[in-house]
């Protein structure tokens, strides 16, 4: 049995309540509550695989609007002990999948400005979301293999807020469509 994870219930508008082989799991918003739902998952059931489909944030001009794997992920919103931004005080800098993709920063708040996105493009990220570090962290912690696919929906600049209410349900489609290619379901 694999796991479908989601942290926003609009990000499974395209996908049917039942799919063959996968149990869903709808997380909530943010590192916390994505760590927190997660683990209570693993914890109640063993999975083969854990399949994570949402949204983010480009934050690289490169990056095009689609799908894209995570190889990795990094924290956007910690500083270390020595105030170095990016770095947690007892968490690794990065963690990965083992798949080929980008690397996304993960942060507990909605980027949306152009003074942000700098910053963190500094830490060589190219998208941005509010869970794949901590579902990528719990996951290795279980030993459970993770794929998490990304569509992005904004260019994680001012407005960026509005338009991800806009565009959640394109993206969902389209994650849908890419779900049933790798996964024939």
């Amino acid at each position: 049995m694999k796991l479908l994870v989601a942290a926003h219930a609009s990000e499974l508008t395209a996908f049917e309540a039942d799919i063959p082989g996968f149990e869903r799991l709808l997380t909530g918003v943010g590192k916390i509550p994505a760590a927190s739902a997660l683990t209570r998952a693993l914890c109640q059931g063993e999975y083969d695989e854990i399949v994570v489909v949402g949204t983010a944030g480009a934050i690289d001009d490169a990056v095009e609007g689609g799908i894209y794997d995570i190889a990795g992920a990094i924290q956007h919103d910690v500083k270390g002990l020595d105030g170095t931004f990016g770095e947690h005080v007892s968490l690794p800098p990065r963690v990965d999948t083992g798949h080929d993709g980008l690397i996304i920063a993960t942060g507990d708040h909605f980027v949306d400005d152009a003074q942000t996105v700098a910053l963190i493009r500094g830490l060589g990220a190219r998208l941005v979301d509010m869970e794949s570090y901590a579902l990528i962290w719990v996951a290795q912690q279980f030993g459970v293999p993770i794929r998490i696919l990304r569509a992005v929906s904004d260019r994680a600049q001012d407005g960026a807020t509005e338009l991800w209410d806009v565009v959640v349900e394109r993206c969902s489609h389209q994650l849908r469509d890419e779900f049933r290619t790798r996964y024939g379901v």
